[in-house]
């Protein structure tokens, strides 16, 4: 890999293990320490994620405008600035607020990374976002192994630690990024050789490819939600749940290189290979459906890693892939705000039917959701095809 992309993968490391030493707790913080509901928990998250949304397309608009070295300085300080409000004051209402403006502030860093990872790399085509995206799990293997052990001696010292991570990941952005030259305003004036026709049909086949995006998402944030807090009410311990992300990220930085050579002989294009995932994560949420003690969460969370493994990196590539020149960031921002809409969705939805219907009612309407996704993915290009189809014939 090029030097910058490391510089890249290095920040993303240190920004996501800061940031996971607090979200795997989140829904636990707010229903057991603040003694809110499942469904209020819900909301929070909702905010926090709404939010997210917001600042994942302003990032990736900001992005094609002025550069990634600015939009990702302004994310994080936004960010550091929330965290240092939270450590001093999280009592409910203030939680509330910080935890929505940290979201907003963390929204702008995300499409940019990933802009600029596929603009300093562009003959790696997917391992540039392999490598983003393995970097982004050993901050979740790290930041939760060492978020249960902090939270289950003091959850006070949770909110300091995620401060003192994101300010070492503003001074990796201020000395590391500046130099890196992936600055799409200076190509927006460049005439784009694709037609608008054609833009028209990468972009409606951008958005039914999110459309499923966020429908996994919606399944994947409940380990998070409502599946983290049905492990304490089974007296799964706090060290326990935090260790099922510590195999996930750990999973994910070991055996993502080896994932990286079979999967092109199962799997021989992208779309095939986001179809396989999916159906391995509904096989995971089967398998966490039975579960009750620790081993059968653990073997359902090393089964749906698979899965994420095969989905989460896919997406942005056909993304990059999709992009025309000066709106790489823009369609970044797209995906990253469908990932978060999907955060923002999965939690208020798991915590309405898990409070009202109980997890086997909860379980089955995710594997539907699932199945939806499947559709959607199978049928995202065809708009593209189709003008490919009539641009031949017109020749």
């Amino acid at each position: 890999m090029p030097r910058p992309l490391w510089l890249l993968v290095i920040g993303m490391a240190v920004n996501v293990t800061g940031s996971s030493f607090l979200w795997p707790l989140n829904t636990i913080y707010i229903h057991d320490h603040l003694g809110k509901s499942l469904s209020v928990a819900g909301i929070v998250l909702m905010l926090n994620a709404a939010a997210s949304v917001v600042g994942n397309l302003y990032g990736g608009s900001l992005f094609d405008k002025i550069g990634g070295y600015k939009s990702i300085l302004l994310g994080i300080v936004i960010t550091v600035l929330s965290l240092i409000g939270l450590t001093f004051f999280h009592s409910w209402i203030f939680y509330v607020f910080f935890l929505t403006i940290i979201g907003f502030g963390s929204g702008i860093v995300f499409p940019s990374m990933y802009a600029m990872a596929g603009s300093v790399w562009k003959e790696g085509g997917r391992r540039a976002f392999n490598a983003i995206y393995v970097a982004q799990n050993l901050g979740v293997a790290v930041g939760a192994a060492l978020g249960g052990l902090v939270a289950a001696y003091s959850f006070q010292l949770i909110f300091l630690a995620n401060v003192l991570m994101y300010i070492v990941f503003l001074l990796i952005a201020v000395f590391g990024y500046k130099g890196i030259n992936a600055d799409p305003a200076a190509q927006t004036t460049i005439l784009n050789e694709n037609s608008p026709i054609k833009n028209q049909a990468k972009l409606y086949a951008l958005l039914i490819l999110c459309a499923g995006y966020l429908l996994c998402w919606v399944g994947y944030v409940q380990w998070q939600s409502t599946i983290a807090a049905y492990t304490q009410e089974i007296n799964i311990s706090l060290e326990k749940y935090s260790l099922l992300w510590t195999i996930n990220g750990a999973l994910i930085v070991i055996a993502q290189p080896l994932m990286n050579k079979m999967v092109k002989h199962f799997a021989k294009t992208l779309k095939s290979q986001i179809i396989i995932g999916i159906f391995i994560f509904i096989s995971s949420f089967i398998v966490a459906s039975g579960a009750d003690q620790f081993t059968a969460f653990a073997a359902a969370m090393v089964i749906m890693t698979v899965g994420e493994m095969l989905v989460w990196p896919a997406i942005p590539t056909i993304a990059h892939d999709l992009a025309p020149k000066g709106r790489e960031g823009f369609y970044q921002g797209v995906v990253n705000s469908t990932a978060t809409g999907g955060r923002m969705i999965g939690p208020l939805l798991g915590g309405i039917l898990a409070d009202l219907y109980g997890m086997p009612i909860l379980f089955a309407v995710l594997i539907g959701l699932f199945v939806i996704a499947i559709f959607t993915t199978i049928i995202y290009d065809r708009k593209i095809k189709e003008t490919k189809h009539l641009a031949v014939h017109a020749s």
